[in-house]
C-alpha cells in the first residue's frame, strides 16, 4: 500500500479531488508506478507529476486509471472536466495579473554654481551605478506587489467557493437541521451538536449526510462536524466539535483509517465515510 507525500497546501479543492480519486485507483490496482505508465501509456514521470497535485493529467491518463482501478470512467471523467476548468481559471489569474511598470528615469543633478561637476571616468561610473540599483529596487518593488495582489485575490476565491459549497449542501441535505444554512453572515455561526442516529445501518450525527465528500486539512464547515461527532462516536478525540479540519482532526481521520485497512493519509473520502458511517 503506498504512502502518498502529501498535496500542495495551495491546491484546488476540485483538482484536490481528482488526486485522491486517482491515488486510490493506484493503490487499489495493485500496480508499481512503471505498471501502471506501461498500461496507461504515459511515462512513470508524468504519473509522478499527476498524482503529486504539479500537473493536470490528460484525459485520455485518467480515462485509462479509471479501467485499470475498475471504476467507472464517466464520474471520473466528470472530476477531470471540474478539475481542468478549476486549474484553468488558476492559470488565467495568473497571466492576467498587472504587469509591472517601467522604472522612471532618474533625476537630473540640479545645477550648482559653487564649483563644476565632475566629469572624469569615476565619477560617470559612479552614476551608472546607481541608477542601475535605483532601477533595480523599484522592479522588485513592483513585482512584489503584483504577487501579493494575486495571492490575494486567489485566497479571495477559494474561499468564496468554499463557503458557497457549504450553503449549498447544507440546504438541500434533508437530514441538516434547518438552522444550519438559514443563519445571516451578520449573526455568528451556532456551536455544532451531535445527535446520533442510527439508519439503514448507517451512523448519522444531524450535521451531513454525505457520503463521498473529500475532505482534508484547512477544510470546513458541516461535512467536518459530522465526521468529528462519528470519529467521536467510535472512540477517537478530533478534538473540539468545531467544524474545522485541523492538525488534531487529521491524527483521527489517520486512526480511523489505519483501523479499517485503508490508506492513511488523513483526507477524508468514500471509503473513510463507510468506516466512519458503520
Amino acid at each position: 500500500m503506498s504512502r502518498w507525500k502529501a498535496l500542495p497546501a495551495e491546491l484546488d479543492p476540485r483538482v484536490r479531488q481528482l488526486v485522491v480519486r486517482l491515488r486510490r485507483l493506484k493503490d487499489h490496482s495493485g500496480l508499481s508506478m512503471r505498471q501502471v505508465a506501461a498500461r496507461t501509456g504515459y511515462s512513470p514521470k508524468s504519473w509522478e507529476r499527476y498524482l503529486g497535485g504539479r500537473s493536470l493529467p490528460p484525459r485520455d491518463a485518467v480515462e485509462a486509471m479509471a479501467r485499470i482501478g475498475g471504476d467507472d470512467p464517466t464520474r471520473l471523467l466528470a472530476l477531470h472536466e471540474v478539475a481542468a476548468e478549476a486549474w484553468t481559471d488558476g492559470r488565467d489569474r495568473l497571466a492576467s495579473a498587472p504587469a509591472p511598470a517601467p522604472a522612471p528615469a532618474p533625476a537630473p543633478a540640479p545645477e550648482t554654481t559653487a564649483a563644476e561637476p565632475e566629469t572624469g571616468p569615476e565619477a560617470l561610473s559612479a552614476q551608472t551605478e546607481n541608477t542601475r540599483f535605483t532601477r533595480r529596487s523599484l522592479r522588485i518593488a513592483l513585482v512584489a506587489g503584483a504577487v501579493a495582489l494575486v495571492l490575494a485575490v486567489s485566497s479571495a476565491v477559494l474561499l468564496a467557493i468554499r463557503l458557497e459549497g457549504g450553503d449549498s449542501k447544507a440546504a438541500a441535505d434533508p437530514r441538516v437541521p434547518s438552522t444550519a444554512a438559514g443563519v445571516s453572515a451578520s449573526q455568528p455561526e451556532p456551536p455544532y451538536t451531535c445527535h446520533l442516529k442510527q439508519l439503514d445501518g448507517r451512523w448519522y450525527a444531524g450535521n451531513s449526510s454525505t457520503q463521498d465528500a473529500v475532505l482534508g486539512v484547512r477544510d470546513g464547515g458541516p461535512e467536518v462536524a459530522e465526521a468529528q461527532c462519528l470519529m467521536r462516536r467510535a472512540g477517537i478525540s478530533p478534538g473540539g466539535i468545531d467544524g474545522i479540519f485541523g492538525p488534531l482532526t487529521q491524527q483521527a481521520v489517520k486512526e480511523v483509517q489505519q483501523r479499517a485497512g485503508l490508506v492513511v493519509d488523513g483526507v477524508i473520502g468514500p471509503h473513510t465515510w463507510k468506516a466512519l458511517r458503520r
